[in-house]
């Protein structure tokens, strides 16, 4: 028999785990933390209010556990967190960085429209003497934000898996080696024909197959993109003097937010169309892409938007019989 919750978050946590499921997510290992934090919450019933000393407690309080085991069971809490504050505008957010293991990748960084502009400028101000090699970078980047192509898949492009009469890639050498058809904007296929009309006359012989060109007329690789990004967000004063800053990767992540945001904008069946997405980034499970939904919270905010638009109008239909 399923767990009910009982706890006075029972409620949210019921719709939240339904909510999470209904997007395609198995949320099985989630699921069983959130039930074990209702029992918790039961347990100590003076407690009225998601706190952050709560969430800690919750995550510490079996000895038996590692670091690693209680960070992802804090996360846990803290994910739930995002779907109450949208009921519950008083609950308070939850840091990210209390019980992060060492190894824990930092959480996505979502580029604004301005941060895009900001960068795509920084390209020319890269190498002044050697306009090309910004260039080279500029469509990279615009490249890599407008397909969510990771920057193995980007450097791995040779000329001819790039058609510029159809506006289509053949993505190659992909995290799980499987190749896959991506479509291109217009926009993006202008920038592209302009980079390899300026990139053939710059090297009319050059030493590889490969699209993009380092000055060496050889394949870029994938450390001098990280490098070279590095120094772009420098430039465009996205990374403070710690040298924290976000990455080549938030691009792609960026990318499936701003779709699933304009969907869900849209009045489209999201859910209907995660697995068309998934295919087109490249992802094995399309659970996978789902995650962004909970990960950022302006597609947290808009997913339970649409779940009680729903839920309200199941209601009405039911009390209408």
């Amino acid at each position: 028999m399923s767990y009910k919750c009982r706890s006075f978050l029972a409620a949210y946590l019921e719709s939240y785990i339904n909510l999470r499921r209904k997007l395609g997510c198995q949320f099985r290992q989630q699921a069983n933390t959130l039930h074990e934090f209702d029992r918790y919450l039961c347990k100590h019933e003076s407690v009225a209010k998601l706190t952050q000393d709560l969430a800690v407690d919750f995550a510490t309080y079996r000895p038996e556990l590692s670091s690693k085991h209680c960070a992802n069971r804090y996360n846990f809490v803290r994910n739930f967190s995002r779907y109450l504050a949208a009921f519950e505008p008083e609950t308070p957010p939850l840091s990210p960085k209390v019980l992060c293991p060492q190894n824990t990748q930092p959480p996505a960084h979502i580029y604004t429209e301005s941060e895009l502009a900001l960068l795509l400028q920084s390209t020319m101000k890269l190498t002044p003497q050697h306009p090309m090699r910004g260039l080279t970078f500029r469509t990279i980047i615009g490249l890599a934000a407008s397909t969510g192509l990771r920057n193995v898949e980007v450097v791995n492009l040779d000329k001819a898996d790039v058609d510029l009469g159809s506006g289509v890639l053949l993505v190659r050498g992909t995290k799980f080696h499987k190749e896959r058809i991506v479509p291109v904007h217009p926009t993006t296929l202008v920038e592209l024909t302009s980079y390899a009309r300026l990139r053939d006359v710059s090297f009319p012989e050059p030493q590889t197959p490969a699209f993009f060109l380092n000055m060496r007329g050889c394949r870029i690789q994938t450390h001098t993109i990280q490098c070279t990004f590095w120094r772009l967000t420098q430039i465009a004063g996205l990374r403070d003097e710690s040298g924290k800053g976000p990455r080549f990767h938030d691009l792609r992540h960026t990318f499936a937010v701003k779709r699933m945001a304009r969907w869900y904008r849209e009045g489209v069946d999201v859910q209907g169309l995660l697995p068309l997405l998934a295919t087109y980034m490249g992802h094995v499970h399309y659970s996978n892409t789902a995650y962004y939904i909970t990960a950022v919270p302006e597609l947290m905010e808009l997913a339970t938007q649409r779940y009680q638009t729903a839920q309200n109008t199941s209601g009405d239909v039911e009390a209408s019989k």
